[in-house]
Order: structure tokens, then C-alpha cells, then sequence
């Protein structure tokens, strides 16, 4: 893996912004890797649970390139908890990810989304897409520096618009799920309990993976999450899920650069039926699937982060 020099080699920097939601604001936080003045940014967002950390390892190989930055998604992490639980949904996640864009001021923006990091990648997507169409014709003359945002090449990380039911049914099976653990190490044989799709990782892999995601209070270590943001996924019903893919669709296929769409060989998300169609409904859509992992690719390995370098960077090595 190539060596990332110093000073973001170590730690990231966390940031906080200011975002809205109908019942108040909140603030979120994303890490930041790499030259904060670098206009090039990569946006990596984590999946359902999860947190901004999960890129650590991606974002140090990145980071030469890119301003690379990874939110902790509003209820996880270091970001605040929406006062009501029902706006834990995608159209407010993207919202939030909107006010962060407007604060990096991207030249240029890629994009990583792991599980529902790639639904709300596809989210925005559809919401940009909506927006160029609806924009006026002959629009009054701007000033010299706004600028319309656009997504340039985006990885989806074992995701699609359309989400296998027997998947969703095994997440939302611990997700609200209250776990208190006495020792740290009680927390990692949890987590590699419901991460068996991760695939193998050594020792010190399960403990990276599990070290932002439960936080010690109390001598007692718990989940570093709101626990409320099962609440919404319980409500939804076969019409609201069936309008959320048409969106997604919509997101996907209006893709103007290259996609790749990475799928774990045993995952119970992303089919490989699924994986067919999103490439019959996006010619710029690749497909790559990496054996021996479920849901869903950490993207820690040396395999799984070189393939991702090598899409993201495949433009600058021409």
C-alpha cells in the first residue's frame, strides 16, 4: 500500500457543520485527510451503523489526491442525534451532505458510499438531476463564481437501487437493538457476530472496526449510535420502498462518469441479478465482485483499496 506522507498519515481532523432539518438543527461531523485546500475532494459515506472512521485506511492511501472527507452521518458517531426520529431517512441525509459540499467548495467531486452511503450518493444524484431539469432555460447571468455542482466518478459499495429483502430483514434485525458490553473485547466478538459479510479480518481489524462504533460510558460500552434510527426503516411499507427505488433509479441512470459497483460474492444486498441491471441501466456502470465477502466490503484490505484507487485515479494516470 503506498505510503501517505506526514502529517495526515496519523489522525484525521474532525470538523463539525451546521445542518437543518424540519424539527431543528443539528450539527455533523466529518474527518478530514489531506491538504485542506486541495479542491479536489472525495466524499466517502458510511453504511446504516456506521461511522466515518470505517474509511480510515482508504482515506490514508487517498489522501495524496484528494481533500478526502468522511462524515459521521447525523445520529452516529460524533454528530448529533435529530430530536425527531423520523427524519433518519436519505432525502435529510443528503440534505445534510448538501450543507457539507457548500462548505468544501469542491472543484471536482467523487464520491465512496458504502451501503447507505451509496443510497445517499444515488439520492443526490436524483435530487441534481431533478434540479438541472427543472432549471430555467435562459437562467439570469451568475456571477463569475457559482457554480454548479456535479458528481464526478462514484464508487457504490455493494448497493443498488433496488435493496434484497432478505438483506434489509437481517439488518433491521439488530439495528435498534440496545447492546450494553463490561469490556471492549466483548464488544468486538459482538460486532464480528453481526459482521460475518465483512469477511476475515485479523485481530487488530476487528478491533478497528468496532473502536468507533461503541463508546465507553460508564465502565459500560454501548452503541455509538441513536438507536432510533430503526424507527423509520420499521414504518416503511412496500409503496414508500417501491417510490425510494424509483428515485434511485432515476439517480443512478443520470450518472454522466464512471460508476463502479462493487458487490461482495456471498452479499445478501446487492444480488448478482442486481448487479446486471445496474449495468444494462448505466453503460458506465462496472461491475467488480470480491469473493469470499458478504455484506459488505470494509475496503481495509490491500486488494480492495488498490481497486478503488486505481478507478478513482484512472483519469490522472491517461
Amino acid at each position: 500500500m503506498s505510503e501517505v506522507p506526514s502529517p495526515y498519515v496519523v489522525e484525521p481532523r474532525l470538523n463539525y457543520v451546521m445542518c437543518a432539518s424540519p424539527a431543528g438543527m443539528h450539527r455533523m461531523a466529518y474527518w478530514e485527510w489531506g491538504d485542506p485546500h486541495n479542491d479536489k475532494v472525495l466524499l466517502c459515506v458510511h453504511g446504516l451503523t456506521r461511522s466515518g472512521r470505517d474509511f480510515d485506511v482508504l482515506a490514508a492511501r487517498m489522501a495524496k489526491e484528494y481533500r478526502v472527507v468522511c462524515p459521521d452521518v447525523v445520529g452516529r458517531g460524533h454528530s448529533d442525534w435529530l430530536i425527531n426520529p423520523s427524519y433518519y431517512a436519505i432525502p435529510q441525509y443528503v440534505s445534510d451532505m448538501l450543507t457539507l459540499i457548500a462548505r468544501l467548495k469542491p472543484g471536482r467531486l467523487d464520491w465512496v458510499g458504502t451501503s447507505m452511503g451509496g443510497l445517499i450518493g444515488m439520492g443526490l444524484a436524483a435530487g441534481l438531476a431533478t434540479s438541472a431539469a427543472l432549471r430555467p432555460a435562459k437562467p439570469e447571468p451568475r456571477l463569475s463564481n457559482d457554480q454548479t455542482l456535479t458528481l464526478g466518478r462514484m464508487v457504490l459499495n455493494d448497493i443498488g437501487p433496488t435493496i434484497n429483502d432478505s438483506g434489509l430483514a437481517r439488518i433491521s434485525e439488530y439495528v435498534g437493538k440496545e447492546e450494553i458490553f463490561d469490556s471492549f473485547e466483548q464488544a468486538v466478538e459482538y460486532v464480528k457476530s453481526v459482521s460475518q459479510g465483512f469477511g476475515p479480518h485479523d485481530s487488530a481489524g476487528w478491533q478497528a472496526l468496532t473502536r468507533h462504533i461503541f463508546n465507553q460510558e460508564d465502565g459500560k460500552w454501548r452503541k455509538h449510535y441513536d438507536l432510533r434510527i430503526a424507527e423509520p426503516i420499521a414504518q416503511q411499507d412496500a409503496t414508500v420502498l417501491k417510490g425510494a427505488e424509483a428515485v434511485l433509479w432515476a439517480g443512478f441512470e443520470s450518472l454522466a462518469e464512471p460508476v463502479l459497483v462493487i458487490r461482495g460474492e456471498t452479499s445478501d444486498l446487492l444480488t448478482e441479478q442486481g448487479l446486471q441491471e445496474m449495468q444494462k441501466r448505466n453503460v458506465l456502470a462496472r461491475g467488480l465482485t470480491f469473493p469470499g465477502v458478504g455484506h459488505a466490503p470494509t475496503l481495509r484490505s490491500d486488494d480492495q483499496v488498490e481497486a478503488v484507487a486505481a478507478f478513482l485515479l484512472e483519469e490522472q494516470a491517461r
